[in-house]
């Protein structure tokens, strides 16, 4: 009879233990803390932003080249983005149970760090063309548009802009789209930073690690 008890007892103690575990709640709270729709958004919309206005630049002159219009750039934020959506519908898992969510989360993170890499090369180029087309001195050449950075000197280097009749688009236009990209691949930098961070932090700091500190008279869990 006393074994009975004492069986009953223990029993009954792990319900409560179970009971008292915030394994549940915590678990949905990190279904919505783990990866804010925001983020996914917000590299979509960049995304298609900065692609937008490379094709646009590419419109103004067939001779640009691909550094100067980085649509690849807004492709590569798209691509991210899609990963993250596809892993805010995968089925939570506390410490990624399944080998898909692992999967997923391991390739966002990558794809957030490389995004964050290309959209400060990004900035880079466009910082540096957008000095140069702001000193250009520009005239026009038959159907071409031909701009010089310092007319005095006789070797210095031409920029040859095929297709471009009137030479505002080079010096007004194209100078705004380059500064345009900066300002977008700055913040598509930034948010690509914070999703590289969420997956971080989420991974090896926020996440249940089921240490238990028991005491005589409750029993009490633990984050780390």
């Amino acid at each position: 009879m006393g074994q009975g008890r004492k069986g009953s007892s223990d029993k009954k103690q792990r319900q409560k233990n179970r009971d008292d575990s915030p394994a549940p709640e915590d678990g949905n709270k990190c279904r919505v803390c783990r990866f804010p729709l925001l983020v996914a958004l917000l590299q979509l919309l960049l995304g298609v932003a900065v692609t937008a206005v490379a094709f646009l630049m590419l419109a103004i002159s067939s001779s640009l080249t691909a550094r100067e219009t980085p649509h690849w750039a807004g492709i590569i934020l798209c691509l991210v983005s899609i990963v993250g959506f596809f892993l805010y519908c995968i089925t939570y898992q506390p410490d990624e149970r399944t080998s898909a969510q692992f999967i997923v989360k391991l390739l966002y993170f990558v794809l957030c760090t490389i995004g964050l890499v290309v959209s400060v090369l990004v900035v880079a180029f466009a910082g540096h063309h957008h000095s140069q087309a702001s000193s250009f001195t520009c005239q026009p050449a038959g159907e071409d548009c031909v701009c010089v950075l310092d007319r005095s000197d006789p070797i210095a280097r031409t920029f040859d802009y095929v297709g471009v009749a009137d030479c505002e688009a080079v010096t007004g236009t194209l100078t705004f789209y380059f500064l345009l990209q900066v300002l977008l691949n700055l913040a598509q930098a930034l948010v690509c930073a914070v999703g590289a961070f969420i997956m971080w932090k989420h991974r090896y700091q926020v996440f249940f690690a089921g240490i238990q500190i028991s005491s005589p008279s409750t029993q009490q869990w633990q984050k780390v």
